[in-house]
């Protein structure tokens, strides 16, 4: 049994391992699990973006989900923290599939995209966010990413879907810090709103932000929780300080290359390892050397 989906604290993107013959690596993504566990997250997101969501067939997204579902379930009896599993189809029939394969196999909820490829308008992006809410029981987190997607889910959008009590929280991903105080003063506490850019994690959480969708958590998980838990405590010089330490890490975030880029970062921690999947291709070079660079640079300065 798992503990409730609150939309709170720190819910990692998972990465996807890989093996060297494009498997799924599902001991490693135990291992980074495990270590996200150690480090006190409040849950875990499998198949997003950082995921490789684009190139996942359904049946390896359920056998991610197994897996985290067995491993989070090993640790405390009755005390396993949910488990959300990411919505990414193109069309509005597969969506629904999805949902409620991931709702028979165990999700403890759902983040959910607006229609991949198709630049959909408002009236079929909200139909869009319907027809799944409509499908599962399961709560929903919206992500809302224009600057990616191409599609933003506005406030008046928002507002059309306020009667689908499942819809419960928005990633918040427009890189608009005034986009968190927009959705407050329409809806108050109706959506729980996750920060999901890491170079504005501070930024987000000072608005108002209740947690976060962190993505170089998957290599620095315990430093991402405890700059949360700084922020919500209300010491913000340390914060400010970790942050300080975490920004040229957190800017490997909001690259065209960030699956490379934090998989690099998880193979330096050694939770992760380098193997992405076709297209995609491992760094080589120059470009390796200076992202690796980096990273070893703020290791070489971690926090205690």
């Amino acid at each position: 049994m798992s503990k409730p989906v609150t939309w709170q604290g720190v819910y990692p993107a998972l990465l996807t391992p890989f093996t060297a013959d494009d498997q799924l690596d599902l001991a490693l993504f135990a291992k980074n699990i495990h270590a996200q566990l150690d480090a006190g997250v409040h849950g875990l997101i499998i198949g997003g973006s950082l995921g490789e969501a684009s190139t996942l067939t359904r049946p390896e997204k359920l056998e991610l989900l197994d897996t985290a579902l067995q491993t989070a379930a090993g640790r405390v009896p009755n005390e396993r923290v949910p488990v959300v599993m990411n919505i990414a189809e193109q069309a509005t029939r597969e969506a629904v599939a999805c949902a409620r394969e991931a709702e028979a196999a165990g999700a403890d909820g759902l983040m959910l995209l607006p229609p991949m490829r198709y630049p959909a308008d408002p009236r079929e992006t909200v139909m869009f966010f319907r027809a799944v809410a409509e499908a599962t029981a399961l709560p929903i987190m919206i992500y809302n990413n224009p600057v990616d997607y191409k599609i933003m889910t506005t406030v008046a959008m928002f507002a059309e879907l306020t009667p689908h009590a499942n819809i419960q929280a928005v990633k918040e991903s427009t890189r608009d810090l005034a986009n968190i105080t927009r959705m407050r003063n329409a809806f108050g506490d109706r959506f729980r709103i996750m920060g999901g850019v890491d170079t504005l994690t501070l930024e987000s959480l000072a608005a108002g932000a209740d947690g976060l969708v962190a993505g170089l958590v998957d290599a620095f998980p315990v430093e991402t929780v405890r700059l949360y838990d700084l922020v919500k405590a209300g010491n913000m010089a340390e914060a400010r300080a970790l942050y300080g330490w975490f920004m040229p890490l957190f800017e490997l975030d909001i690259h065209p290359k960030l699956v490379q880029y934090i998989k690099l970062a998880a193979t330096a921690t050694g939770i992760g390892s380098e193997h992405v999947r076709p297209p995609r291709l491992p760094l080589i070079g120059e470009e390796r050397d200076r992202i690796w660079a980096i990273i070893q640079g703020q290791l070489a300065t971690r926090p205690a």
